[in-house]
Parts: structure tokens; sequence; C-alpha cells
């Protein structure tokens, strides 16, 4: 199994490839909008980029969820729990609680983690 972090200090903000180097396949996390990097690293690695995915709609940044995707054709996984507000209305499957997806031989669990804590965005 491959992992790297990504990490940008300007917007405080981490980005992550999981990939299965026996099949070659990777999984973006929460990619930033410069998806040259995440190329870069993955060619290094000799991995194709085969899944992108985000955590949580990203009000903080851009997300490059939707460059990456295209450029390498890889399936865009994103979240499906949460109200409308929190709901994407593109990408190729929405992830819920307790689904399975597999990149390569890496199993990946979806869970759903909302904060329940009043004070839990203290923004708001």
């Amino acid at each position: 199994m491959f992992f790297e972090r990504f990490y940008d200090t300007d917007l405080a903000q981490a980005s992550y490839m999981v990939g299965c180097q026996r099949t070659g396949e990777c999984l973006v996390i929460d990619p930033v909008r410069d998806v040259q990097q995440y190329l870069e690293k993955a060619a290094s690695q000799r991995l194709r980029v085969t899944h992108v995915t985000e955590t949580h709609i990203h009000a903080d940044y851009l997300s490059g969820s939707r460059e990456l995707a295209a450029a390498t054709g890889a399936q865009l996984l994103l979240p499906g729990e949460g109200g409308a507000e929190w709901r994407y209305d593109f990408g190729d499957q929405k992830l819920h609680h307790g689904d399975v997806f597999w990149v390569g031989n890496v199993k990946v669990e979806v869970r759903h983690t909302p904060a329940t804590h009043p004070r839990a965005f203290p923004f708001w």
C-alpha cells in the first residue's frame, strides 16, 4: 500500500493519496485546485489515479476533484450524506455511511462522522 499526505500551508489544508502498488491504482482525497502535484506523484510511484473523493463540501478552498477526475478519467465519488445544502449535484457516485469500494486491493469503508457538539463549528 502507498500513502502520501499533501499539505498546503497557505490554505492549512491536507489532501491524501492512497494507492495499491500491486494493481497500480490510487485514490486522491480532498485534492486542491492545482492537480499537477497528484499527477506527478502518481507517475513517480507508477500509479494511476482511478478514484477521486472529498470528505465534505469545502467552503474554505477551491477543490480540484472535478479537474483531477477529468484529467485522469478517474471515478468521482462524493459524499451523499447531510442535508440538501451539503450534497453535491455532480459526480459519478454518491457515498453513504457503510459503503465500501476498492482501490486495487485496498478496501475503503465510508464513515459519516457529522459534528454533534453544538460548538463543533465555532463560526456558525
